[in-house]
C-alpha cells in the first residue's frame, strides 16, 4: 500500500500557504486554516496547483489520520470556493423562527423562546418564518467551515428533536422521521 493518496486539487482563485504542519486556504467565499498532525506531511505542488498528503510512517495511527485529513483538506477547498449549507425545517403548529441581532430565536412549544447565539462564521437566512399545519417553518444555515456548520445545526436540532407520533420538532430538510401509531381505543366488549 502506498503512503500517498490522490492529491487535493486547487481550483483557480484559491490561494494556499503550506507550512510543514499547517495549511491556510483563501478563496472567494472566505479563508480557513487547519493544523495537521506531525504524523502527516503536506507538499504543495505549485506548478500543478495541488496539495499532496503523505504519512511519515506506516503505523496504525498514521494510516487512520491520512485519509481523514485528506478529506478535511478537500472540504476546506470546497468551503472556500462554494461554501456549505444546511436546510432546516420546524414542524409544528405555532412554531416559528426569527433572527434578533446576532441570535437565532425559535418558538418550539416551550413557555419561553429558545435562543442561540449565531457564530460569526455562520450566516442564517429565513425562508418561511411561521409553521402552518401543512407547511413547516424553514431556514438555511450557510458557512465556509463544514465542521462548524454541522456542529451548530446539530445543536439547534437537539433543542427539539422530532417526536415520533406527530412529527413535531426541528429536522434537517428531507430528513425522514419514523412515525409511530398512537394508542388505539379498543373499548370493552
Amino acid at each position: 500500500m502506498s503512503n500517498m493518496l490522490k492529491p487535493v486539487e486547487l481550483p483557480a482563485g484559491v490561494e494556499a500557504v503550506v507550512k510543514p504542519n499547517h495549511l491556510k486556504l483563501k478563496g472567494p467565499k472566505g479563508e480557513l486554516e487547519k493544523d495537521v498532525p506531525h504524523q502527516l506531511e503536506l507538499q504543495y505542488e505549485d506548478t500543478e496547483r495541488r496539495i499532496r498528503v503523505s504519512r511519515r510512517s506506516n503505523d496504525r495511527r498514521s494510516r487512520c489520520l491520512h485519509g481523514t485529513y485528506r478529506t478535511l483538506l478537500t472540504n476546506m477547498v470546497e468551503g472556500v470556493t462554494k461554501g456549505f449549507e444546511k436546510r432546516m425545517e420546524i414542524h409544528g403548529m405555532g412554531y416559528s423562527v426569527d433572527i434578533r441581532g446576532d441570535q437565532l430565536v425559535l418558538q418550539i412549544g416551550f413557555c419561553h423562546d429558545t435562543v442561540f447565539d449565531i457564530p460569526a462564521e455562520i450566516k442564517v437566512e429565513i425562508e418561511q418564518k411561521n409553521a402552518q399545519p401543512d407547511t413547516p417553518a424553514r431556514f438555511v444555515l450557510r458557512a465556509v467551515d463544514k465542521e462548524a456548520l454541522g456542529q451548530f445545526a446539530a445543536v439547534v436540532r437537539a433543542a427539539r428533536v422530532p417526536e415520533p407520533y406527530k412529527g413535531k420538532g426541528i429536522r434537517y430538510a428531507g430528513e425522514y422521521v419514523a412515525r409511530k401509531e398512537g394508542k388505539a381505543f379498543g373499548g370493552i366488549q
